[in-house]
């Protein structure tokens, strides 16, 4: 049986690629994060799809769409005290968050 999920890193688009927002580690069960563990383990690649170094990170090609709630942005455009709401398939013309760092 795998590990539960600790803390999530998220990323958002930017234009035609992706720039790490920050992580997520609340909102879950211990059943669900078993459960997103082994989704994720699915998805798992070397290769991270951000500009990110993390020690003991498990990387996930970025196939799915997390649904947080989170207070406000921090001034390093970071997402302040996310909470995990749920995860969906990305699905054609989506609302999936377009990071602007002018906002």
């Amino acid at each position: 049986m795998p590990a539960a999920i600790g803390r999530l890193l998220l990323a958002a688009r930017k234009r035609e690629g992706l720039v790490y927002v920050g992580g997520c580690g609340t909102g879950w069960s211990h059943q669900e994060s078993t459960m997103l563990r082994e989704l994720l383990d699915e998805l798992r690649t070397d290769k991270p799809a951000v500009s990110l170094r993390r020690k003991g990170a498990v990387f996930a090609q970025p196939l799915l769409v997390a649904e947080l709630e989170y207070r406000a942005w921090t001034d390093d455009r970071k997402l302040r005290h996310a909470a995990f709401k749920g995860i969906r398939e990305i699905e054609e013309n989506s609302a999936v968050y377009e990071f602007d760092p002018q906002t």
